[in-house]
């Protein structure tokens, strides 16, 4: 395989047209047949890999300062918004403060660092977030729909069963809300690049939609909306739930007959539990 054809499979299990902004190939290469991949990939696991003589290095995280406009795939909380009952106009209100922090962020990035090493070492590397990350969105969207869940305590169960969060290190928490509280409509906010912080959680509230989860958010913002208790923000723990995404393309590579080399608790074989 190539690394197009690499993201290509990534692209395929998220049902995604084309690349997101917080997904790239730095250093394009052919004949892959040995992969590395990791959560977080710097210069040591390039080095690491060139050494030990694999074909290519796969990322979920963006590298640190990539050339990446980040700012589109957090647009994807709009989308999740809307689609859950919230106007257009207040969604993207939500988001926009973030949005602009991001765009002036950019200028400040080292966008050349990671593909220039890679040059030096002549080790193929990319990363893959968004599609990894909604594929992850689907199957816990999917798990909680499909077990009609009606207490905020029974949507952490279900969510706490995943194979990735049953033995993860850290656990599904309630930063806002009671596990006692009837639920509505549950609505995953993931695969949007982060969190969607105070602001979107907020919005949702507003709206009706009473409980919702992020992989992560900070204490700051959990503790204002757990304040205000207009709603249930559950979180799951972030890289458990990245690892929900990340697993099934993992075993896709290993099904199409690449060796992956997998750190950071990710398995690219078949576990028993998986569905």
């Amino acid at each position: 395989m190539n690394t197009q054809e690499i993201m290509n499979v990534a692209l395929q299990l998220a049902g995604m047209a084309c690349v997101p902004g917080d997904s790239s190939i730095y250093y394009p290469g052919e004949n892959i047949r040995r992969i590395l991949f990791a959560v977080d990939v710097g210069a040591g696991e390039l080095f690491i890999a060139s050494e030990r003589g694999f074909d290519a290095v796969v990322s979920h995280h963006p590298p640190r300062g990539a050339a990446l406009p980040l700012w589109e795939v957090y647009q994807r909380h709009v989308g999740l918004m809307v689609e859950a009952g919230v106007p257009q106009d207040e969604a993207q209100q939500a988001v926009a403060g973030t949005i602009a922090n991001m765009k002036t962020a950019y200028q400040a990035g080292n966008h050349e660092h990671f593909p220039s090493l890679c040059r030096l070492l002549s080790i193929p590397f990319m990363n893959i977030h968004g599609p990894l990350d909604e594929r992850g969105r689907q199957i816990m969207q999917a798990a909680l729909d499909e077990s009609q869940v009606e207490t905020v305590g029974e949507v952490m169960e279900v969510l706490g069963a995943l194979p990735e969060m049953s033995c993860a290190h850290s656990q599904v928490s309630l930063v806002a809300g009671s596990p006692s509280h009837r639920v509505g409509k549950v609505v995953v906010a993931h695969g949007c690049l982060t969190n969607g912080g105070y602001a979107v959680a907020d919005t949702y509230f507003r709206h009706g939609i009473d409980t919702v989860v992020y992989i992560h958010v900070s204490h700051q913002d959990g503790e204002r909306l757990a304040r205000e208790g207009r709603g249930n923000l559950i979180v799951s723990g972030h890289i458990a739930s990245d690892l929900v995404g990340i697993n099934p393309f993992l075993r896709a590579l290993s099904a199409r007959g690449l060796e992956v080399v997998a750190l950071d608790g990710a398995q690219s074989e078949t576990y028993q539990g998986e569905k």
